[in-house]
């Protein structure tokens, strides 16, 4: 299987694409700076012949086109693009304090940056086998789910990133090609903090266990970790 991986860098990224790898996948591990990563440097040199860094800023319509180019020139598909960059924002955002670039930005990479993702790499998925396109998203963008409010931007972005996802599900339905959001859980990553109860190794295990079982049914959907519906 051929995959590529966005917000490769670190956290989840990183761990997808390590678990990709362990499993015998080839794995394109994108980030706005892959270089600077040793977790990405680690990963080129134990899998040397199906790992390949590159570099990619999701917010950047010419950055993810040069990505989709160089993905191109080393594989003639894909069969999985996990949409995993993201962003959160000041956490402490009230109504008052939004600053407007800021949420701008938040939208930017977490909402716009799958969509370009999605575009300039949709020729390669049209490609692959059983091809997925996954929106990693959070429960935080659950209009029904928020009983807390603040987090302005984030909860925005993602909010809009899961409508973004059901609208890729019917359209790219028509060439075979699931889409759909899933949510982490509450990881410890530099986002989620020290205090998240998950590992970033369980969390990932466990969406790529969902990832694998996925079928055309379930395109369109809002699910958890473990393959469970969400609320909107």
């Amino acid at each position: 299987m051929r995959v590529l991986v966005t917000g490769a860098s670190r956290g989840l990224g990183l761990e997808f694409s390590r678990q990709y790898l362990q499993a015998g996948d080839r794995v394109f591990a994108s980030a706005r700076n892959p270089d600077e990563s040793t977790g990405v440097r680690e990963l080129l040199s134990a899998f040397p012949d199906r790992a390949m860094a590159v570099e990619c800023d999701v917010a950047d319509d010419a950055s993810v086109e040069a990505a989709a180019h160089l993905v191109a020139e080393s594989a003639p598909d894909l069969d999985l693009v996990l949409n995993n960059a993201g962003t959160y924002g000041r956490h402490d955002e009230t109504l008052g304090s939004l600053d407007w670039d800021e949420v701008r930005e938040v939208l930017e990479v977490n909402t716009l940056g799958p969509l370009r993702v999605a575009r300039a790499f949709l020729p390669l998925l049209k490609k692959g086998k059983n091809p997925k396109l996954i929106q990693i998203t959070s429960l935080m963008g659950s209009i029904d789910d928020n009983r807390s409010g603040g987090a302005w931007s984030y909860r925005m972005s993602k909010a809009a990133l899961n409508m973004a996802s059901r609208n890729l599900a019917h359209e790219l339905g028509r060439s075979g090609i699931i889409s759909l959001v899933i949510h982490s859980g509450w990881v410890k990553t530099d986002m989620g903090g020290a205090g998240a109860p998950l590992e970033i190794e369980e969390a990932v295990a466990s969406m790529v266990k969902t990832i694998a079982k996925l079928t055309s049914k379930q395109s369109g959907a809002f699910l958890d970790r473990h393959g469970k519906p969400q609320p909107w």
